[in-house]
């Protein structure tokens, strides 16, 4: 008899592990407690999610080797929004709880060898050589480190010797040395100092501002909720500029107020450090404000995420990963720019941070406030029925108007000129005039690098990535072409790989062919690109962005980072330069987020005293997107796009998943997907609509041929009913349990 506990571990498998504890360890192995067990031959970090005291153990159940903290990293509040995200995403629930921990540095893996009855056989032949060769010394040193078969030394010292690293790797194989890897605490754990590093002068906004009517009713409705202390979800729905941060903090202050705690998620992890130098000064030091988010060093991640988690923080302000701070009392949530992409994870486990932040409120108690000048469909959709009260600030503060938009049709533009430069002649005067004026300009172009990819004009060919069914995008100032995907990266050929002729020519424009043709076309302005590749840390993006705040750069280029959340005074142009590169993609939210894109970005200009104007190049000036985005006309395009989605069944008004097939041969992609479909025909008689299998958009992707499935359900219990139901059966069938991917509520069908 003993406490048997169900842990989950970080490996991609959809079932959780049962350890035994022993009795010195059982009473400090509860829910919620990180511990150490042994996994195959290596030492895991898992987290315990039940206990049961008075067990029987099983042969073969194997023992919790230590418990790492004195006190439960999760709540059981957070236990339950766990086990909810991988439910719901059909994710691997170890994987999820990963994700919700803070990192692991109070441990390390370490390799252990020992010596086997073997091993000490074979180092008396090798002993009783009258001559040795050189592998044969490394072989025999390294096993004479050994006192015994019961001593295990540290791998690392003995690869240390001469020929040792060859020499374990033998002995090895030759079952002379048995390897595990165990978990060794460290010495001590790095004390790390954390504090917003935003400069000072982010905060000019601090004081509170005078609220107009629309404000005033909007925060009146929070505070009410948050005094009430039940679970709320509110759609802040306000134009650019209308001081939706101004309704936040006031709430913030509310829940403060109330004694509860506050999270604040942002789409961007470049946004963090306004925001949290904001709150700093707003709230005082006694609200303890913690920035949390995956790009910070583990160490100082790790006493960041312990912070909050003992109360030290009352405030969080953090990206996706941030919905799991480990907050108690948690009063108010925040979703900024809430119909963002970012907020869904790419990877494993495939969460929403905006769903998960609704299911947590639910669980904790907690108001929910969406904010956006561009609420996505779902939640435009669920105000409409009921399920989220809509909140609406109409107009800009001080009555600002908002920016004139102008079309700029570039068909017309080459007839004219029969140019392929990038800036219209249009976009060129106006960039003139401002420079003229001393005023400043932003220029946004949703591409990375320098030309689109390379291309044969002998026989059509492109440069594509070895590892993915995707042209290289070339980056000129790298001199290579790289693949936005996997990474991989070669030099531009000057002749084409395959038919073996030198036409090879660049196609299309990125941000730094821009940059290259705006510091040609204007040598004296001051210029700044603002992108991934120009940014490489949040030093170099502060940087940036406070000489351009401070008027010390007169045009800043770059891709969507430009497009939300900044608050420049003395722009007061904004030119889009390919409005309509997204509309081309296989993707049914196309449309969607190139009315998003535009109507965010027609948002930077204007925004002081001085009036703003956005020109906005397109080959499509037609489109619906293009239009309702320049007239800012949220409701037309919704009302638009909804017969759209509605007439195909897509979300809002129906449930969706995309189901991947992967696999490193073609021949097993294309026999599991075969095996897949058979699994999801019966669905269609239950309601459901599967499409598929076809091959992905990215067919091959990282090196592994990809298959995809679109099911299409009137009820999210039954797709959820459906997917779990053919992912057992996969199982049954014998399909490896990481070749099938479910992305519940995808973002993207890529």
């Amino acid at each position: 008899m003993a406490e048997l506990c169900e842990v989950a571990l970080p490996v991609p498998l959809r079932s959780t592990f049962t350890y035994a504890a022993r009795e010195e360890t059982a009473p400090a192995a509860g829910p919620g407690m990180r511990v150490v067990v042994p996994f195959r031959n290596r030492a895991l970090v898992g987290v315990v999610l039940a206990s049961s005291r008075g067990a029987v153990v099983r042969d073969g159940v194997r023992e919790i080797s230590e418990v790492l903290d004195a006190e439960p990293a999760l709540t059981p509040a957070m236990i339950e929004l766990g086990r909810w995200v991988a439910g719901y995403y059909l994710a691997p629930v170890g994987e999820v709880f990963r994700a919700m921990l803070p990192p692991v540095v109070e441990v390390r893996a370490v390799q252990e060898l020992s010596r086997t009855a073997a091993g000490a056989d074979y180092l008396r032949e090798l002993e009783a050589l009258e001559e040795r060769t050189g592998e044969e010394r490394a072989e025999a040193a390294v096993l004479q480190a050994f006192t015994g078969e019961a001593d295990a030394r540290r791998a690392a010292p003995l690869r240390r010797i001469a020929g040792g690293e060859a020499a374990i790797g033998r002995l090895l194989r030759r079952g002379a040395l048995e390897a595990r890897v165990v978990a060794r605490r460290r010495t001590r754990t790095p004390a790390v100092e954390f504090e917003s590093d935003a400069p000072a002068e982010w905060a000019p906004d601090a004081p509170c501002r005078a609220l107009n009517p629309e404000q005033q009713r909007a925060l009146d409705a929070l505070r009410a909720d948050v005094a009430g202390g039940l679970f709320r979800v509110n759609l802040l729905h306000g134009v650019t500029g209308s001081g939706k941060t101004e309704v936040y903090l006031g709430a913030i202050e509310a829940a403060l107020a109330a004694g509860r705690t506050a999270l604040v998620l942002v789409p961007e992890i470049a946004l963090t450090l306004a925001l949290s130098r904001l709150l700093e000064a707003r709230l005082g030091p006694e609200a303890g404000v913690t920035v949390l988010h995956s790009a910070l060093p583990d160490a100082e991640r790790s006493a960041a995420w312990w912070a909050v988690r003992r109360g030290a923080a009352r405030v969080v302000v953090g990206t996706r990963s941030a919905v799991f701070a480990p907050l108690e009392r948690l009063g108010l949530i925040v979703v900024d720019e809430e119909q963002e992409a970012s907020y869904k994870q790419e990877e494993t486990p495939k969460y929403n941070g905006r769903d998960a932040a609704l299911v947590r409120a639910k669980l904790e108690g907690a108001v929910v406030v969406l904010g956006s000048a561009t609420p996505s469909l779902e939640s435009y959709q669920n105000s409409r029925r009921g399920k989220y009260r809509l909140l609406e600030l109409p107009t800009r503060v001080a009555q600002r108007p908002l920016a004139s938009v102008e079309l700029v049709d570039l068909r017309e533009d080459f007839r004219q000129t029969h140019s392929t430069r990038a800036l219209s002649e249009r976009l060129r005067a106006a960039i003139a005039q401002r420079l003229a004026a001393g005023t400043q300009a932003l220029i946004l172009i949703n591409r990375r690098g320098y030309s689109w990819f390379q291309l044969c004009r002998s026989c059509g060919a492109a440069v594509e990535c070895k590892n993915c069914s995707i042209a290289l995008t070339y980056h000129k100032l790298r001199g290579r072409l790289v693949c936005h995907y996997c990474a991989y990266s070669r030099p531009a050929p000057q002749a084409c790989p395959k038919c073996s002729e030198r036409y090879m020519y660049f196609v299309g424009e990125g941000a730094e062919q821009v940059e290259e043709q705006m510091r040609a076309e204007f040598p004296r302005a001051r210029i700044a690109r603002l992108d991934r590749d120009a940014v490489r840390s949040q030093q170099e993006y502060r940087k940036i962005l406070t000489a351009f705040a401070a008027g010390e750069l007169d045009l800043l280029v770059g891709t969507q980072m430009l497009a939300k959340g900044h608050d420049f005074h003395r722009v007061t142009l904004v030119g889009v330069v390919s409005a309509d590169l997204a509309l081309g993609l296989p993707d049914f939210r196309a449309a969607e987020r190139t009315f998003q894109l535009l109507t965010q970005v027609a948002g930077r200009a204007g925004r002081g005293e001085l009036r703003g104007e956005v020109l906005v190049q397109t080959h499509y000036p037609e489109h619906y997107a293009i239009q309702y985005g320049a007239r800012q006309d949220y409701l037309a395009f919704f009302e638009r796009e909804a017969q759209f989605r509605r007439a195909l069944h897509y979300p809002p008004f129906a449930a969706l998943a995309n189901v991947i097939v992967r696999a490193r041969s073609l021949e097993n992609a294309a026999k599991w997907s075969r095996q897949l479909a058979g699994i999801l025909g019966p669905e269609e008689e239950r309601g459901l609509k599967v499409l598929g299998p076809a091959a992905a958009p990215l067919a091959r992707l990282r090196g592994e041929h990809r298959f995809q499935f679109l099911i299409k359900s009137p009820r999210r219990t039954l797709l959820t009913q459906a997917l779990t139901r053919a992912l057992a059966a996969c199982a049954e069938k014998g399909i490896p349990e990481g070749a099938v991917l479910a992305d519940v509520d995808p973002i993207g069908l890529m």
